[in-house]
């Protein structure tokens, strides 16, 4: 005989552990994901142009930190390999562009003497970087 108010209610139990170490997985993905700078390994203090406009940067870059150092891509280049580097990377890219980043205090005669290479190597596209003007 079964009465009426002696039936036990069940109570569902619902397990959300594996559901919690999925959302903490994901939640850790989007924070290491979202994260990602480009952050250029060499120091620059780039100088300021109050004309200056924003422009898509082409994957070849050359540097010239203020010690006169020349970086091609973030890789250390004497000048005078610059010229043959430059031609051999540009071989297959219709614009010719190259992505020039001196630093505000390098030595005048050394960027015109990179931009002298970059002629001879048949470069058609400059593009000097620059920071905004405060």
């Amino acid at each position: 005989m079964e009465m009426r108010g002696a039936r036990r209610k069940r109570s569902l139990i619902l397990n959300v552990t594996s559901l919690i170490d999925v959302l903490f997985l994901l939640l850790i993905f989007f924070m290491i994901s979202t994260t990602f700078l480009s952050q250029p390994a060499i120091k620059l203090e780039l100088p300021e142009a109050e004309h200056s406009e924003v422009v898509r940067q082409t994957p070849l870059v050359v540097h010239v930190d203020k010690d006169g150092r020349i970086f091609l891509n973030d890789e250390p280049i004497e000048l005078s390999l610059l010229g043959e580097a430059l031609r051999r990377r540009m071989a297959t890219d219709v614009e010719k562009s190259v992505v020039l980043k001196a630093d505000s205090r390098v030595l005048h005669g050394k960027v015109i003497a990179v931009l002298d290479v970059f002629k001879g190597a048949g470069v058609r596209k400059l593009v000097e970087s620059t920071r905004p003007a405060d």
